[in-house]
């Protein structure tokens, strides 16, 4: 475990995550430049701003002093941001740094197709046809001040990968590492020359104040992300709605491992839900369908998600996690459902947009941890 102070041990066994985190309030976008700020009464820089200049998320352990963190820009409607990019996520109020973007194929079955069709899946799983759009999103940096104050997620090490042969079943993660959505990001500039926290910032980026944003990506984060691409790659992402809550998943191809003179194929998914309506619910079971293509099909029951039955509300509308999946072969699909409950005792259930379990079959060797 050499060459990458970011990296750390996690767990010996897959899918397993433990929750921690204060709560998160509902966050709006500021209109027009505006500077950001916060105290240390509250845990992150609120992006409902009141009529005043200067914002700050720094805690001091005494008193409640504000200081300024930089000055909100106008997000961008078209187009993406760069490297060095500095933003507020609009959900998880955390700051962070755009390192790379990454193009993705949108699956989301809330837009109606030209051509509604029903079809069936090679689990035989009924469905709408959904076309796939480009939609950007970005690999970034967390900062580290932030992240035990991030809510609603069950963790902020979003980015996992396999040990090496040694120990097939052994997690690794990047803490502070995770992937957002272009209209998550509240862009905002800072004359600070070191503005995020976090062991992988200075390794990965340097100050240019000839630049614009006047951070720019070093050899070592060109290297990173060319090596690793494998296991980083973010290429679909599947969205639903059902009674007011949306369920985005993104799926991640790990890699292969030998074990018992046979191949098992890794995933990881990442699973955001949000309630989209001012009634408060909250989740109380899971049920997933794995589809193998080795031919099995796998039905998983159980409370909640990684130990946790989240509260949507109108103040904490969003909730984060991540999970794993291994398979036999080299390809499978997944679906399922949440099941909610109402403040009147009533549940209802909520679907999981199907998604595929690819793997990259022109991969000479499987991911195997960071390299420089």
């Amino acid at each position: 475990m050499s060459g990458c102070a970011a990296r750390r041990y996690v767990a010996a066994a897959l899918g397993r995550c433990r929750a921690r985190g204060p709560p998160l309030w509902e966050s709006t976008p500021p209109r027009g430049p505006r500077t950001l700020s916060a105290g240390a009464a509250v845990a992150l820089p609120p992006l409902l701003l009141p009529p005043r200049r200067h914002l700050s998320s720094r805690n001091r352990p005494e008193g409640k002093v504000l200081e300024t963190v930089g000055v909100f820009e106008a997000p961008k409607q078209h187009g993406k941001y760069e490297t060095g990019q500095l933003f507020l996520h609009s959900v998880f109020g955390y700051r962070g740094i755009v390192l790379f973007p990454w193009q993705a194929r949108l699956y989301d079955r809330d837009v109606a197709s030209p051509v509604t069709e029903k079809s069936e899946n090679a689990a035989g799983h009924g469905s709408k046809e959904v076309k796939g759009k480009t939609h950007t999103y970005y690999q970034v940096l967390i900062d580290a001040r932030d992240c035990p104050h991030i809510s609603q997620r069950s963790q902020t090490e979003a980015v996992t990968f396999l040990a090496n042969h040694d120990d097939s079943r052994a997690l690794y993660a990047i803490p502070g590492l995770d992937y957002v959505s272009h209209e998550d990001i509240l862009p905002y500039s800072s004359t600070d020359q070191v503005p995020i926290q976090h062991e992988l910032f200075e390794r990965f980026l340097m100050y240019d104040q000839t630049k614009v944003p006047p951070f720019v990506a070093r050899d070592t984060l060109c290297a990173w992300q060319e090596k690793n691409h494998p296991w980083l790659e973010l290429s679909d992402v599947h969205r639903e709605t059902t009674e007011n809550i949306r369920v985005t998943v993104i799926p991640f191809y790990m890699g292969m491992r030998e074990a018992q003179n046979s191949h098992v194929y890794w995933w990881r998914y990442c699973i955001r839900l949000e309630n989209l309506d001012s009634e408060v619910v909250q989740l109380r079971e899971r049920h997933w369908r794995i589809f193998s293509l080795s031919g099995t099909l796998e039905t998983v029951r159980g409370r909640g998600v990684v130990g946790r039955e989240p509260v949507l509300s109108k103040e904490q509308p969003a909730f984060q996690y991540s999970s794993h999946v291994s398979l036999q072969a080299s390809s499978g699909h997944m679906w399922g459902t949440f099941r909610f409950e109402r403040p009147d005792g009533s549940h209802f259930d909520v679907r999981i947009p199907p998604f595929s379990l690819e793997s990259n079959k022109d991969e000479k060797t499987p991911p195997s941890g960071l390299h420089w």
